[in-house]
């Protein structure tokens, strides 16, 4: 809980006097499931957001035991058996719009973002995930989706129900975020 606070400080301390947009109530899914088995999907309505107008540069936080299935018992298969989420309790993004210039924004700006995801105790780099951009009012709505393996994070699945979980991981995320 100690390091979640010192990241978020971080995070705002870094952000202070710049041009920013922030959100606390991110949306974050993530889907694995195998068709004609039940849903692995899961959900988190409580991401925190930063993107720096200035240069472009975005962070986020996850707690990892923020995310909500439809079924309890999946959820707490996930946090304890996969996610660890006693051992690693968030997951960060942090990273760059690529070609970002705020004062070039108009209201739909298709744009790509590269950065480190951590997750699971476990860094990797992604490069151009696609994103929606939409500005108006000084209100920013970023949108995209992308996919990633479970194994690139050391999570194991086991054989009893690797045939009905997916080890590619589709995840979308919608973050509105205000200026501050």
């Amino acid at each position: 809980m100690k390091r979640i606070f010192y990241i978020l400080l971080f995070l705002s301390a870094t952000c202070y006097g710049q041009n920013k947009f922030i959100t606390k109530a991110g949306s974050l899914n993530f889907e694995a499931s195998v068709p004609s088995f039940e849903e692995v999907a899961a959900k988190n309505n409580s991401v925190t957001v930063i993107i720096n107008a200035e240069n472009g540069e975005i962070a986020a936080l996850a707690l990892v035991k923020a995310f909500r299935f439809k079924n309890a018992l999946m959820e707490e298969h996930f946090n304890e058996n996969y996610a660890e989420s006693d051992k690693f309790p968030k997951a960060t993004f942090k990273g760059k719009l690529l070609a970002f210039s705020f004062e070039k924004l108009i209201e739909v700006n298709d744009l790509f973002i590269e950065g480190e995801l951590e997750f699971h105790g476990v860094s990797k780099h992604f490069d151009k995930i696609p994103v929606t951009l939409e500005y108006s009012n000084d209100k920013i709505i970023l949108s995209g989706n992308f996919s990633a393996k479970a194994s690139d994070f050391d999570i194991k699945i086991p054989k009893i129900v690797q045939s009905k979980v997916k080890d590619e991981v589709q995840i979308n995320f919608n973050f509105e975020l205000l200026k501050k």
